[in-house]
């Protein structure tokens, strides 16, 4: 089968304009571990490409890819190749700002078979806070929940949040994507200052408080056909929660958790994935462990950063279980895994080209540290696969030491 795998971030996205290396590694990650799957599934892929990425002959196995200097230009070759030249199309891009539900509806006017959640389901779970309402409907533990304007007063915020929530929360942009503009908040003179990063690092009018659970930050990752699911791995998020003077972020994880709440993590999940009509395919639901309760945060109906570990455990080829919940309607049998997956983003020095071109064949780098920043930062995704936990840890840490080489005062170079 021929099929167009379509990374925002990595493909065009940010074309013309600086790519956040963080974000990148994720993007360009989740790519490579697709398109590489699904080449060992037997399918002919085609991908688009930055063309600042392609320049560095960035490793990927797909048949042909396709280089982009602009959104415009990716936007049409999407269009062109997904109407024209392909079987099926799996699109990877954020929710925020609607990207993720414009760039699928788009697809969907070609009339080319997707294998991603509807535009519809997507638009349904994007918004947090409307997320948070059905999820109380189906009477499901999710934190208590207040939604605000970007516009209101600082003071009015802080008076609702101790009356109806109370203090800590989280505060965060209603349809924000990993932990961009999110922090948590202790009280309320730290209210103003969350306010001021959510209109920094995002253009939406709204935002949302959380009740804060203290817990284990989780993800199960769920195939689809659209009426029926199945949870095929439960995931610990390595999170770091910022104040408002600090940032927030999304570093990496263990894939499978072990927990005694993995039973109801995926009672969960799979309920809430079958509640909504058109998610599909993989999809990704965030959850709080406390020490009795899995409390649901919200559903990322896409593939996620999970998939580079979870590719790595389960027995069975995850994206041809993809495309086969999709376009045939059938569930994998196999849920089995088999050993532990470690992965985390690493930040480095910008890497010259020869260095970053030795970091191709190393077998646990999943994206490599590109050098594209307009500063001297870059950042590398790792996943160490052992069969033990201590041993995928272990191997993560050596990963991690011949990507960075020697250290001198602190600052890694190459």
């Amino acid at each position: 089968m021929r099929l167009l795998v379509y990374e925002y971030v990595s493909g065009g996205g940010f074309a013309e304009k600086p790519v956040p290396p963080g974000i990148l590694s994720e993007g360009f990650g989740m790519l490579r571990a697709i398109v590489s799957d699904f080449k060992a599934a037997g399918h002919s892929v085609t991908t688009l490409l930055d063309s600042r990425l392609f320049a560095l002959n960035a490793p990927l196995e797909a048949e042909r890819v396709i280089p982009v200097s602009s959104l415009e230009e990716a936007d049409a070759a999407v269009r062109k190749v997904a109407a024209e030249q392909v079987d099926v199309v799996l699109v990877i891009a954020p929710e925020s700002e609607g990207v993720l539900q414009s760039l699928v509806a788009r697809v969907e006017r070609t009339g080319t078979p997707l294998l991603n959640c509807s535009s519809v389901a997507i638009g349904k779970v994007a918004d947090k806070f409307l997320l948070q309402e059905h999820i109380k409907r189906l009477g499901l533990p999710t934190p208590e929940s207040l939604i605000f304007s970007i516009h209101e007063e600082a003071e009015a915020v802080s008076q609702a949040i101790n009356e109806k929530v109370g203090f800590p929360v989280v505060i965060k942009p209603l349809d924000g994507v990993g932990c961009a503009g999110l922090s948590l908040v202790l009280g309320k003179n730290d209210v103003s200052g969350a306010m001021a990063k959510i209109r920094k690092e995002s253009s939406g009018k709204f935002f949302m408080t959380q009740q804060f659970i203290k817990g284990v930050p989780v993800s199960v990752s769920v195939v689809s056909t659209g009426e029926e699911s199945l949870p095929i791995s439960l995931n610990k998020q390595d999170v770091s929660l910022g104040t408002p003077d600090s940032a927030s972020s999304y570093d990496g994880g263990i894939v499978p958790l072990d927990s005694s709440l993995k039973r109801k993590t995926f009672d969960l999940a799979k309920r809430i994935v079958e509640s909504f009509r058109g998610l599909k395919g993989y999809v990704g639901v965030d959850l709080v462990l406390s020490e009795s309760e899995a409390f649901v945060i919200e559903v990322n109906p896409r593939l996620t950063t999970s998939y580079v570990g979870v590719r790595k455990v389960v027995q069975s080829n995850p994206a041809e279980a993809v495309l086969n919940s999709v376009l045939e309607g059938r569930l994998p049998s196999n849920q089995e895994s088999v050993g532990y997956a470690c992965f985390s983003k690493v930040q480095t020095l910008k890497p010259t080209i020869e260095a970053l071109k030795t970091t191709y064949d190393i077998d646990d780098v999943v994206s490599p540290p590109f050098p594209v920043s307009t500063d001297e930062s870059a950042c590398a995704l790792l996943c160490s696969h052992r069969n033990t936990l201590e041993n995928a840890k272990r191997g993560l840490d050596e990963a991690k030491k011949r990507l960075l080489g020697k250290s001198i005062g602190g600052r890694q170079r190459w």
